[in-house]
């Protein structure tokens, strides 16, 4: 059997154009880990993040990177091989990951490759009523949504609060998903649906009758609206988009509400949401095979959907970030392997 594998690599931080289709090593799993042959990867912000060299973090929390390195988190395929120490799992399983993150954010040999070598405790069965483009698109947008919408899944320290991230009873709460449309808001839509909110869904209106479909209760035009004029006595507000402008949501929460931005980075309204007995808090999402096993019932039944914006092959990865970099994205970017 080779050990050469096709996979798409960067030497250097850039813009799409650094990410080249080309022979690398096949990685091999070491204790504890299953070798998977990839059929798709799902692309996610912290890969143009990574891709361009973090420069949308503080220099100080750069992580040092070794080129060449390989992108990419989120895969499904199928279970090659199972090293020393595993059990659960066998060859010609098929499978699905978010792969070492945040554990990895320099970029070891992950998905962007026709195999990767996946801890055991982050690799789950993937859901038989999907495919797995499908699945290679839920893993790091849906665990982002279930960690901070129902369950964080784990007591690492939280990177960004000294105290622990408290997700808040959904049942019968008045909820608002910013940027309802996108990887994260599309399922976070569903999932506080299915945990019985009442769900206010902001978007552009070209999206408007996907989310009514996905579950959607109310929806707001950003376009037509500002949405923190349109609504008030919310419960919770998501913030998919985040950072300092997510401060304008205050207003809208009940005193005893809370505001979650996905991306807390460069928030100022601390003082603000203090006065207004309003919790803001974040978390950092974390692999998790046991949340998508957990999950893989709702996927499969369809109580959940993933919705595919474009799919592109491997090799063409860089046209696949372009794609993200032009925004407006409906769902999920995919990659697919021949």
């Amino acid at each position: 059997m080779s050990n050469i594998m096709k996979a798409v690599r960067q030497h250097a931080f850039g813009g799409p154009e650094v990410l080249v289709y080309e022979d690398a090593p096949k990685p091999e799993a070491q204790p504890g880990e299953v070798l998977v042959r990839v059929q798709a990867i799902g692309i996610n912000p912290p890969d143009w993040y990574l891709r361009d060299g973090y420069k949308a973090l503080p220099p100080d929390w750069r992580p040092k990177v070794t080129f060449p390195l390989i992108l990419g988190t989120d895969i499904s395929g199928t279970v090659e091989a199972v090293a020393q120490g595993v059990t659960g799992f066998k060859p010609g399983d098929e499978v699905y990951a978010m792969v070492r993150f945040p554990g990895d954010l320099a970029g070891g040999s992950k998905g962007y490759a026709e195999y990767v070598s996946v801890p055991a405790a982050e690799l789950a069965l993937k859901p038989a009523g999907i495919d797995h483009v499908q699945a290679a698109g839920a893993p790091m947008s849906l665990l982002t949504a279930w960690q901070f919408l129902v369950d964080v899944g784990h007591h690492e320290p939280n990177p960004f609060q000294p105290t622990p991230h408290q997700p808040l009873p959904l049942e019968g709460r008045k909820v608002l998903i910013n940027g309802a449309a996108g990887g994260v808001g599309h399922l976070a839509v569903q999932v506080a649906k299915a945990k019985g909110a009442r769900v206010i869904a902001v978007a552009s209106g070209r999206h408007e009758t996907l989310l009514r479909e996905l579950g959607a209760d109310d929806f707001i035009d950003y376009t037509k609206s500002n949405p923190e004029d349109a609504v008030s006595d919310l419960d919770l507000v998501l913030d998919n988009v985040g950072g300092p402008a997510a401060a304008r949501f205050l207003r809208c929460l009940k005193r005893g509400g809370a505001l979650f931005p996905v991306y807390p980075l460069g928030f100022a309204g601390a003082e603000e949401a203090a006065s207004r007995g309003v919790t803001v808090s974040a978390t950092q999402v974390r692999s998790s095979g046991a949340q998508l096993q957990e999950l893989a019932p709702l996927l499969s039944n369809g109580t959940i959907r993933v919705v595919i914006d474009s799919t592109y092959p491997l090799a063409e990865a860089a046209k696949a970030h372009e794609r993200a970099g032009r925004g407006h994205i409906q769902g999920k970017i995919v990659l697919t392997t021949a």
